[in-house]
């Protein structure tokens, strides 16, 4: 069903203390460049040239006084080729491991940016076959 006028997701917005801290972290972790940047805020798109452009929304971090007190409502899941390898990646970045009731089961690792920010790298897509 096409929608008449279009519409698209723009951005991602996250709340934070330290915009250009948590966007340096993501821009690391993403392999995505700095577009924007206030001292309020800072914008992360994907690298130009990118299949990703034009695609993915934006990061953008945005300064609040208000500190993380609960799980998010909202988390980003990200899809490595090889989980194990980016889990340890993003843990030398200044990610750390987050419990939020896991069983030990899941396929999926949870980690929490610096700000505490849940976020789950899941496993590789199955290979064709």
């Amino acid at each position: 069903m096409a929608i008449d006028p279009p519409i698209r997701i723009q951005c991602v917005v996250i709340d934070c203390a330290e915009p250009h801290e948590l966007a340096r972290f993501w821009a690391a972790a993403l392999g995505w460049r700095v577009t924007f940047s206030s001292d309020a805020e800072c914008a992360l798109e994907p690298p130009e040239g990118s299949p990703e452009t034009d695609v993915s929304p934006d990061l953008v971090f945005v300064r609040v006084p208000d500190e993380k007190v609960v799980k998010n409502r909202l988390h980003l899941d990200l899809r490595p080729d090889a989980q194990d390898a980016q889990v340890e990646r993003l843990l030398a970045l200044g990610a750390t491991r987050a419990e939020i009731g896991q069983t030990g089961e899941e396929p999926w690792v949870v980690l929490a940016d610096p700000e505490g920010n849940e976020f789950c790298v899941l496993a590789p897509r199955p290979a064709d076959g």
